[in-house]
């Protein structure tokens, strides 16, 4: 995936939890979520990474991300906002990488 459409989706995410800081219950059910999924990141690409070695683990991050989240509370419905979840957790993420840049 081409790295800016990536870190604009990531971005995108991002705007979208901060969003809901007003509904207090969903802000910070979304924020443990994402929590999940930069501890899975840090399984995956771990912490010495570029940009582009980001970019290259969020392709068919959707998945396994979904599934972070969905695994760490298996009474607990499905998540809606796992998408949403993933692409805030990349760009949080992403100020990690050594070539990051704002």
């Amino acid at each position: 995936m081409e790295l800016e459409l990536a870190r604009q989706q990531w971005e995108a995410g991002h705007e979208r939890v901060e969003a809901a800081r007003g509904e207090r219950r969903r802000y910070a059910a979304l924020t443990a979520q994402i929590e999940l999924v930069v501890d899975e990141l840090r399984k995956r690409v771990g912490q010495t990474f570029t940009l582009a070695e980001l970019a290259h683990a969020y392709d068919g991050a959707a998945v396994w991300a979904r599934d972070a989240v969905d695994l760490a509370d298996p009474a607990q419905p499905p998540s809606p906002d796992a998408a949403t979840v993933a692409d805030a957790a990349f760009h949080l993420y992403a100020r990690g990488a050594t070539d990051y840049r704002p």
